[in-house]
């Protein structure tokens, strides 16, 4: 639940300015969501101000702008605590963006709890201003025409990503599908099978990448829920593809999916899949990991658990948040998406997904409530 800061909150120096200043200002809780905004952004993005309560941040910028801040600006600002005079655009009345300067910077009201306070200046007239100079209003609008440019590029290459990446699969699906036409042995039909379903995974992993895209843009990510088909055959599918590829693992698979779930299959392989990837990639080689699938009147439970040295308490704190690696690195192998993709497929289902870590092991449990999910959605 979103509690929304009183005025009291406010330092009185900083009140006396809100509404009257020529720039504008916003405040935020540390999840973007607004709990004020002054009159002049307001007449910027051409709402009232109270409309603006409850909204992201991010939904005021353009499909470019809100990437580039929810994927970099945003773990900037939780991380260092501000950032200061970043180029975006605002959307202004019928879509028109407005060049804007924006200060970011955490803080916290009387009674401890933290809130951001967002500055937003029109770029050109902010530079004009400081400087004195009409000239440097063409600086200043060079300057945001190239970060304009730079975010439609980040804009076009997620498209381009999702049509480059997804050819070449085809490709090869083509090819298997040839080959299955031919006189195969059944070990050779059944290693068909297993790259025919890789593919279906790759294509999945791109949709990773592109479902977190689409996440920060506050689509969300999205589900085909249907409770006619059993979720078990998908689940081992996704066992088998992954010991295919890892074969000297073990993996210990226990299901007991009693009653009808309804959920989108194909996320909840998803989910599987990263959970799975994740303990065969960081578990230790000498143990099996351990994936098991249960249900009772109230709830879906999924839990995939392996042995080794168990998750450091400060990196448990930030495992679910995009692009984060335990050993601090962000080469290697993965893109740090895998986790934060399974949490929000969790939250989409409804559900949550916890860690637990110790000596003895470590285990990701993802848990549906079932009472929530028998309807399909809407």
């Amino acid at each position: 639940m979103t509690v929304f800061m009183s005025a009291s909150a406010i330092p009185i120096d900083f009140e006396a300015l809100f509404e009257i200043a020529p720039c504008g200002y916003l405040l935020t809780d540390r999840d973007g969501r607004i709990s004020r905004g002054n009159k002049t952004l307001a007449n910027w993005v051409g709402r009232a101000a109270d409309e603006l309560l409850g909204l992201r941040f991010s939904d005021l910028l353009p499909i470019a702008g809100k990437m580039f801040y929810e994927t970099h600006l945003a773990p900037s600002l939780h991380m260092q605590g501000s950032f200061t005079e970043v180029a975006l655009d605002l959307k202004g009345r019928g879509g028109a963006k407005i060049p804007m300067l924006v200060n970011a910077i955490e803080r916290r009201s009387e009674g401890g709890t933290p809130f951001i306070c967002f500055t937003l200046f029109m770029a050109a007239q902010r530079r004009a201003y400081e400087l004195g100079l009409l000239e440097e209003r063409d600086e200043a609008n060079a300057a945001i025409a190239a970060e304009r440019e730079e975010g439609e590029l980040r804009e076009r290459f997620i498209a381009v990503l999702g049509h480059d990446l997804r050819n070449p699969l085809a490709s090869l699906a083509s090819g298997l599908q040839m080959l299955s036409k031919e006189n195969l042995s059944e070990r050779g039909r059944k290693v068909l099978g297993l790259m025919d379903g890789s593919i279906v995974r790759a294509t999945g992993l791109i949709d990773n990448v592109l479902d977190f895209a689409r996440g920060r843009l506050g689509g969300g990510i999205t589900l085909n829920r249907d409770a006619s088909e059993p979720l078990e055959p998908m689940l081992q599918q996704v066992v088998s593809e992954l010991q295919a590829i890892a074969p000297a693992r073990s993996v210990d698979v226990s299901y007991d999916l009693d009653v009808p779930i309804n959920c989108d299959r194909v996320r909840i392989g998803q989910l599987l899949s990263n959970l799975l990837g994740n303990a065969l990639t960081h578990g230790a080689r000498d143990k099996p990991v351990r994936v098991q699938a249960t249900t009772n009147e109230r709830q879906l439970k999924i839990v995939v658990a392996n042995g080794g040295v168990p998750i450091p308490p400060d990196a448990r704190l930030h495992l679910f948040e995009p692009f984060f690696r335990a050993d601090g690195h962000t080469s290697g192998k993965g893109l740090g998406l895998g986790l934060h993709i399974a949490c929000e497929i969790a939250r989409a289902h409804g559900g949550t997904l916890k860690v637990r870590s110790d000596e003895v092991e470590t285990a990701f449990t993802f848990t549906m409530p079932l009472d929530e999910t028998q309807e399909p959605s809407t």
